[in-house]
């Protein structure tokens, strides 16, 4: 398994994971194994890739397995439910500090293939992004839509994020969480 800042050359097969995955695309019997919401156009995940360092992908035998989003927030405000999260953040604690959009950086979507899921990519791949990340921010912060029990599971109890609060937006309905930079996954140390 080969994990890896996307570059450019990447770009087809990260939206090839996002289609086969999306909310909209994926067939309903299958949502209940996790599904990716927000639909990225090449010249966004161009923007990620060029301007923020922030697209983190994983390969096993050449094929792409799973990407990781991560981002400063003056990237994800472009999107309301972004906005929304942002203008929110003073109203939060963690690490003894209110948060900010300075102090912290949205995370996610991540979209691991069901060819790689239980291999321990997801651990792979989160702790090499916030290695990244930790170079510019104490902080990560990220939601997870509440009809989404699989990615809920996986980042609280594989990956120890916990949950800084609820909310709405949109008629739905997300747990939003958080994870200190600083720590690495004691799981990854075992697994590399």
């Amino acid at each position: 398994m080969k994990i890896s800042i996307a570059d450019l050359s990447d770009i087809d097969d990260v939206l090839a994971l996002q289609n086969k995955y999306h909310i909209g695309s994926i067939k309903e019997e299958d949502k209940s194994s996790g599904f990716v919401t927000i639909s990225f156009t090449r010249q966004q995940l161009s923007s990620l890739i060029q301007e923020e360092s922030g697209l983190f992908i994983a390969r096993n035998n050449g094929v792409l397995v799973a990407y990781a989003m991560s981002a400063s927030w003056s990237f994800w405000v472009a999107w309301p439910m972004f906005a929304h999260m942002a203008k929110g953040l003073p109203e939060l604690t963690f690490l003894g500090q209110p948060l900010s959009t300075e102090n912290s950086y949205q995370y996610g979507p991540i979209c691991v293939d069901q060819s790689a899921r239980g291999s321990g990519v997801l651990a792979l791949i989160f702790d090499f992004a916030r290695e990244k990340m930790a170079r510019r921010y104490p902080i990560l912060v990220t939601f997870i839509n509440k009809l989404n029990p699989r990615s809920f599971a996986a980042h609280t109890q594989k990956l120890g994020l916990r949950v800084i609060q609820e909310f709405e937006y949109n008629n739905n309905c997300y747990y939003e969480l958080v994870y200190d930079t600083s720590k690495p996954l004691e799981f990854v140390k075992l697994v590399a």
